[in-house]
């Protein structure tokens, strides 16, 4: 009764959370078998946790990060980087979103504000509409997938997974992914005959890269001082920041500041200085102070909006968890989850073949539920079966997040292909014609992923 119930409500247009919830109150108040309180009692001690504590500051640090003035600089960053590739724009694209997906933490500030940038220059610059959009909607599916990220928190504290892995799971598919795009834009460039969209210049090009090998190598010096000179953390750790700071108004680096964003949250956290909570705050702190201080782009006023901004989207993130709270635990107590996965397992016992299937689910649930959502629901029902196949569930929770991801770009309830169609004034169907020929980059990574998961675990067992 409890799933015809949800599945009544959805059909009636209710947002899912409020389904959710209230399919769980209805069946309270007709089988009677616990009080009504429950609901609320569960939904309460549902976001009573602490690893949630990280979801309002990844989106405060994330909204800062799009409000500062730090997407100019990344664009032009990854610019002067392949700009002068053939089909250049394209690549700026995808490389811009590479290093973006380090802060923001999700596909729809990525697509909302380096995007806006990235499609208005591409159209400048004689690409169609449809190209533009279809590369900007791709290339934002990397937000969740690049550390940090939002899914992989919520997904974490669901599952009982470290957030910490699941973030360094992230790096290398994330670079497949990005390798992958920019293998499309080049056959588009090709089948095209695109040139360049800036002229090759050894100067710019040298600049990039001096930057990128900084951003590199910073981490590793710190590393060999402490481990291997035997210099005390914290202090080497500040020094090492306070040059560089230096070297960035020495040289007047571009991007060197906001891209070293994930790496201090990455070494935080393998490093035990700081757990993902207290790495969320930090990277709030350097936002504000890369923000108000150092670039001298971020206002009071603005800072006001961008918390009232974070404020209503953790409120609804935080709604969805809590009702899924008590959802999950209704399917459990009613036996539902046990049912689905007795007959999942009647069905196969081959991993690989459950994988396959879970995909194919994953891709039609994300087509009707936003991300936190769609989590939310499918961890209590499709994690138990993972641990009794021996699947690892940080390499599942991968899968299922570029899962959803994917989702987000199809109707109906795709909201990047809500937000692009918005951004570059072109319909809905168009924008949907103009995304389909990015699946095959993103379907052809996630067969990879899904069945290599070596590509996912190398990193997280180095250090988890």
């Amino acid at each position: 009764m409890l799933k015809i119930v949800f599945l009544g409500l959805m059909a009636l247009g209710l947002p899912v959370a409020i389904a959710m919830a209230g399919a769980s109150l209805i069946y309270l108040f007709w089988t009677q078998s616990s009080p009504p309180f429950v609901v609320i009692h569960r939904m309460v001690s549902g976001i009573d946790s602490f690893p949630l504590l990280a979801v309002p500051f990844f989106i405060l640090a994330g909204n800062l990060m799009n409000n500062a003035g730090i997407t100019n600089r990344i664009y032009n960053y990854a610019l002067a980087l392949v700009g002068w590739l053939k089909g250049g724009l394209g690549h700026v694209n995808v490389v811009g979103s590479v290093v973006f997906a380090g802060m923001s933490g999700t596909a729809i500030a990525d697509a909302a504000g380096l995007g806006t940038i990235e499609i208005k220059a591409m159209k400048d610059h004689g690409y169609s509409s449809e190209f533009a959009v279809g590369v900007t909607a791709a290339s934002a599916t990397l937000g969740p997938i690049i550390p940090p990220s939002l899914p992989f928190v919520i997904y974490g504290m669901m599952a009982n997974v470290s957030v910490g892995a699941l973030f360094l799971a992230g790096i290398l598919p994330g670079i497949l992914l990005g390798a992958m795009m920019m293998i499309t834009v080049a056959w588009f460039a090709h089948k095209n005959g695109w040139g360049s969209d800036i002229r090759f210049e050894w100067p710019r090009v040298i600049k990039a890269l001096a930057e990128t090998a900084v951003v590199a190598g910073w981490p590793v010096a710190l590393w060999l001082l402490i481990v291997k000179a035997g210099l005390p953390a914290q202090p080497t750790v500040f020094a090492g920041i306070v040059v560089l700071f230096a070297a960035d108004k020495l040289f007047k680096f571009q991007a060197v500041l906001p891209i070293m964003t994930p790496v201090l949250l990455i070494g935080g956290m393998t490093t035990g200085i700081f757990t993902p909570t207290e790495g969320a705050i930090a990277a709030c702190l350097w936002a504000m102070v890369l923000g108000f201080a150092w670039y001298g782009t971020l206002t009071w006023k603005m800072f006001v909006k961008v918390c009232l901004d974070t404020v209503e989207t953790t409120a609804t993130v935080l709604f969805i968890v809590a009702a899924a709270s008590i959802f999950g635990w209704m399917l459990t107590a009613t036996g539902v989850t046990a049912a689905i996965a007795e007959w999942v397992l009647a069905f196969t016992r081959e991993p690989w073949m459950f994988l396959l299937l879970a995909n194919v689910l994953m891709l039609f649930v994300g087509c009707f539920l936003e991300p936190t959502a769609a989590i939310t629901i499918l961890v209590p029902i499709l994690v138990p079966i993972c641990q009794k196949l021996g699947i690892d569930l940080v390499h599942f929770g991968l899968v299922m997040v570029l899962n959803l991801m994917i989702g987000l770009l199809h109707p109906p309830m795709g909201m990047v292909l809500f937000v692009l169609a918005r951004v570059a004034k072109l319909s809905v169907e168009r924008t949907t014609m103009a995304i389909l020929p990015w699946l095959i980059p993103l379907l052809g990574a996630l067969a990879v992923i899904t069945y290599f998961p070596a590509l996912v675990l190398w990193l997280p067992r180095m250090f988890f």
